[in-house]
């Protein structure tokens, strides 16, 4: 039997455009002629999986079905939410459509996810599908590579989970990364039975409301219309919170490949600077008296840079009224200063600069000074400098 993959798709990317009012959901950005799920949809069409199932809601439909086609899929299902209820009744749902038989393997993959090392993923899941049963579970841990507090982590023993630690500061994040705690990716691995299981023994509310909006559903053209009024009575929790923090059978599958959840500008910003060659060309290089710049992307409403600080450079000290920035050290030593605070940088340190804050980068060292910077906002063009101070002679 090959695994059904499901697609988690109802994600609204709030934590990149916190301050606006129409913002793009993460998975449909374009990042240089690709998405996070048009790569998501291409690692499905490997051999170990069946057609794929999309879980999403009404306001995507159309992106995702222009996503499909682009991709050549065909044959597939999609579970539309007619409200927002969280991953807990979002999977219940997508398990419980007809024409998924009780023990099927399912493998739940969130639709904003890069994955880098796609053949030892699909190797993992392979590996792991005689062991399901009709009440385990299988999660996928990311070794990590930073302590950081933007992800969940996990503890094991012997493979089994033993406690879940929800994004924690960064202090605690290196205590349980030097207990071997791994990143909880948020894709799981498990049968269509024990997902049923699982929710009738922790979440019976969880578990009658989604059967009645899937059994009252309508069906038509390859997509299930959850039944509203069930479903909104489905309580919203997280599906970490609904089982896995209840269920005795949590077992961990471990990897250490290159995942992000490019949750954050910080990990956009890294994912184009380990892939500056692919973006890099030599039209869009620019020369300053300070160095130089290269734009690398140039995106919906956010622009990706490298900065190229030389020794002894200093940027004039300015402000935007159109844009915020997300800075990314890889290389040397910078002296910021932002508003009226003054520091130094150093390489995988990050710094945001709000819009209308005044800022500066200086290079008082010989090494040179290499940043990864994001621009977000609706202007994102030279002309959007104020200088206040520079040593070039550039204040009109």
């Amino acid at each position: 039997m090959k695994i059904r993959p499901v697609i988690l798709c109802g994600g609204a990317g709030t934590r990149l455009w916190p301050n606006a009012k129409k913002h793009q959901a993460k998975q449909f950005i374009d990042f240089g002629n690709w998405t996070l799920l048009g790569k998501t949809l291409e690692r499905v069409k490997a051999s170990i999986f069946d057609t794929p199932i999309i879980s999403t809601n009404a306001k995507y439909l159309k992106q995702v079905k222009q996503h499909l086609k682009r991709h050549k899929i065909r044959k597939f299902k999609i579970v539309l939410e007619p409200t927002k209820r969280n991953t807990a009744p979002a999977i219940l749902c997508t398990a419980l459509i007809k024409d998924i038989p009780n023990e099927q393997a399912l493998m739940f993959l969130a639709a904003d996810h890069l994955i880098e090392n796609v053949g030892l993923f699909n190797k993992a899941i392979k590996k792991n599908l005689k062991k399901l049963t009709q009440n385990n579970i299988f999660i996928f841990g990311i070794k990590p590579t930073l302590p950081s507090s933007e992800f969940g982590y996990f503890l094991t023993k012997n493979n089994k989970v033993t406690r879940f630690v929800e994004k924690p500061k960064e202090t605690k994040a290196k205590q349980i990364i030097s207990k071997k705690g791994y990143w909880n990716s948020g894709m799981f691995f498990l049968r269509k039975d024990s997902i049923i299981n699982n929710f009738k023994k922790y979440q019976p509310n969880i578990y009658r409301n989604c059967n009645k909006a899937v059994t009252k559903a309508k069906y038509k053209s390859n997509v299930y219309y959850l039944n509203k009024q069930s479903f909104t009575k489905a309580t919203a929790k997280s599906f970490d919170y609904a089982i896995l923090e209840k269920s005795k059978e949590i077992n961990a599958i471990k990897l250490d490949i290159p995942w992000s959840d490019l949750g954050s500008w910080k990990e956009i910003c890294k994912m184009y600077g380990r892939n500056k060659r692919h973006y890099f060309k030599k039209k869009n290089v620019f020369h300053r008296p300070w160095g130089s710049y290269v734009n690398l992307f140039n995106g919906k409403e956010f622009l990706i840079k490298e900065l190229y600080v030389k020794p002894k450079g200093i940027l004039s000290l300015q402000k935007h009224h159109h844009r915020a920035e997300h800075w990314v050290v890889t290389h040397g030593k910078p002296k910021i200063t932002l508003n009226k605070k003054y520091f130094t940088m150093k390489p995988d340190e990050t710094i945001f600069v709000p819009l209308g804050a005044i800022h500066r980068i200086e290079n008082p060292y010989k090494k040179p000074v290499k940043i990864i910077e994001a621009q977000i906002g609706s202007i994102l063009k030279e002309s959007d400098i104020i200088r206040y101070q520079d040593i070039y002679g550039r204040i009109k």
